[in-house]
């Protein structure tokens, strides 16, 4: 790494300095990020801040977990337990001066070019870049289908403006006054920045480093659990209008479905009640065909193993009312929430637009 940085002249190497920030729950994951990040080739960064997301001490020191490289660089602070949004917030600000800011998250690997890459991304930049991604790969297993999890996962992939590996222009934050924060799962929140950024007239560019996203360990109930976004995209619609699925490129999602089915299952169980067998029937009916299409949906594109079609059998009846809840939860918790802003995030110097008005019907 040192040779590479001993090539470059000094003034280049004060516009592409950067830090990384990584906001971590202590997962064995950190321990592997940190070593590709030691044994890339390239510059270095000038700091690594490591923001403890923990909500209590484990005991474990996350400096153990830093490779010696690194360690003279590294800055441990405290997040609070308040989600990845206010931990990277937490990060950018305590990593000094320097021009860039790198996310990463601690369950990444940077490519083994990953800071020459890094180097070469930033110098590409204007001075209207807020922002530059990384090509994310997800590995996913050969020989089978993937599963759900996997599937859900790979995704990221595509992901238009994933934190997982995002460099941001210092100043840019500065203006847009950082995530958030409001933003509790790791879900939106970089939509969110990257929408209000290009609102205010600067630009995300694509990079051309590569880090690898794994697919982590996770339980039977992983995606009834992330039904919790549907009230982050309740906060995503009051801030940024109806068209920001279309901006931020985001899959919509099966909503409106999952509301269908669940009003289905509700209106069953009141005709139970009232004593009406006709319309419990018939709604039940409606329950039963929108879960099977449902998990049908699920299943094929998948290895089909017995306990992948028990779990989409299974999750596929609790997702449509964990997915409903969450949403009328968002409804009343951001009911009072006004819309963004354009006029307090400051751009570039020489440009600022206003937001695209919204359609109606959009």
């Amino acid at each position: 790494m040192s040779g590479y940085g001993a090539r470059q002249p000094d003034a280049h190497r004060a516009e592409t300095a950067y830090a990384v920030v990584i906001p971590t729950l202590g997962r064995p994951s950190l321990g592997v990020c940190l070593r590709a990040l030691a044994a890339a080739d390239g510059p270095p960064p000038e700091r690594l801040v490591l923001v403890d997301d923990r909500r209590r001490d484990t005991g474990g020191s996350l400096l153990a977990e830093v490779p010696q490289p690194l360690r003279s660089r590294t800055t441990v602070v405290t997040g609070g337990g308040r989600g990845p949004a206010a931990a990277r917030n937490a990060g950018w600000r305590a990593a000094g001066p320097v021009p860039w800011i790198v996310f990463l998250d601690d369950d990444v690997v940077p490519g083994a070019t990953w800071a020459a890459d890094l180097a070469r991304d930033l110098a590409a930049t204007t001075a209207g870049t807020a922002a530059v991604t990384a090509r994310i790969e997800v590995p996913l297993p050969a020989g089978r289908r993937p599963t759900d999890w996997e599937r859900n996962t790979a995704g990221l992939a595509s992901a238009r403006w994933i934190t997982a590996d995002m460099a941001y222009r210092r100043t840019a934050l500065e203006a847009a006054g950082g995530f958030d924060e409001r933003f509790r799962r790791a879900f939106r929140e970089d939509a969110d920045l990257a929408l209000r950024v290009t609102a205010a007239g600067w630009s995300v560019t694509e990079g051309s480093r590569t880090t690898t996203h794994p697919v982590r360990p996770a339980g039977r109930w992983i995606s009834v659990r992330l039904q919790a976004g549907n009230a982050d995209d309740v906060l995503m619609t009051r801030l940024h209008g109806r068209g920001w699925w279309r901006r931020a490129d985001a899959p919509r999602g099966r909503l409106p479905a999952h509301l269908a089915v669940t009003g289905a299952a509700v209106a069953a169980l009141s005709c139970a009640a009232l004593r009406r067998p006709r319309g419990a029937l018939a709604c039940g009916a409606l329950w039963l065909a929108g879960t099977a299409e449902f998990a049908l949906a699920r299943i094929r594109p998948g290895p089909r193993t017995r306990d992948e079609v028990v779990t989409m059998a299974l999750t596929s009846a609790a997702i449509p009312p964990a997915a409903v809840w969450h949403w009328l939860r968002g409804q009343v918790a951001h009911r009072r929430t006004p819309p963004f802003g354009v006029s307090g995030t400051g751009g570039p110097p020489w440009a600022r637009r206003e937001p695209e008005p919204e359609r109606v019907g959009s």
